[in-house]
Order: C-alpha cells, then structure tokens, then sequence
C-alpha cells in the first residue's frame, strides 16, 4: 500500500510525495505554505481519486511522466519513467491505494537518529 509523506523543501515551504509500496516517490505536490494545507489536499485527493485526470507527457530525453490534474488544478507532477508501461504501473498504483493511503510528516526536520557519542 502506498503513503502520502509530507516534508519541508529547502526553500521552507512544505510539499507531499505519494510513496509507493516499494518505498520509491509516484509524485510529488506543489508547494505550500503551511503544512496543514499539504493536509487539506491529501483529504480531498484520497475522496475524489476518481476525479482526477493523469495527462501523460514525453520529454525531450525520452522519458514518460504524467501531471495530476484535479478539479481543473494540477495538484502533482510524477516521477520519470523510462517505459509507457511503468508509467502506467504508477497510475495505477495511485488509483488502487490513494484512497486508503496514509500520512507520514517528516516536516519538521528534527533529528530523528540521534548523534553517536
């Protein structure tokens, strides 16, 4: 099953991957500025997977990423792809587990190791 995991970008402004259950990022958001609209967004994505549309693109290297596109909004820009196929997986992936996905919030940035003395 995949996750939904918010972190903070260098810039300071928060941002949510879905993550699949491999462990590798499907996509990843826009930014925000608060984290709890990163919050907002993934509720309202999970109710409505089935209303979003996932245009397929090409880039110049060859490469296969979609943009997911909800309510007339691209919420998401996926990961590349080197095959339709893998692509295609990912899509899937969303649509299956989005709905039923958790969240993990690593925004805070703390220190989760601690250091070795």
């Amino acid at each position: 099953m995949g996750t939904f995991v918010i972190s903070k970008r260098l810039n300071g402004n928060y941002k949510y991957e879905f993550v699949s259950r491999k462990g590798k990022a499907i996509f990843t958001s826009n930014d925000f500025e608060l984290r709890f609209e990163c919050e907002e967004e993934i509720e309202r994505l999970k109710v409505s997977i089935d209303k979003c549309v996932f245009m397929r693109f090409k880039s110049s290297s060859g490469k296969f990423f979609f943009r997911l596109i909800l309510d007339e909004h691209e919420i998401a820009v996926s990961r590349k792809y080197t095959t339709q196929l893998l692509l295609q997986k990912g899509i899937d992936e969303i649509v299956k587990y989005a709905g039923k996905a958790e969240f993990l919030d690593f925004s805070l940035g703390d220190n989760i190791f601690n250091d070795a003395q």
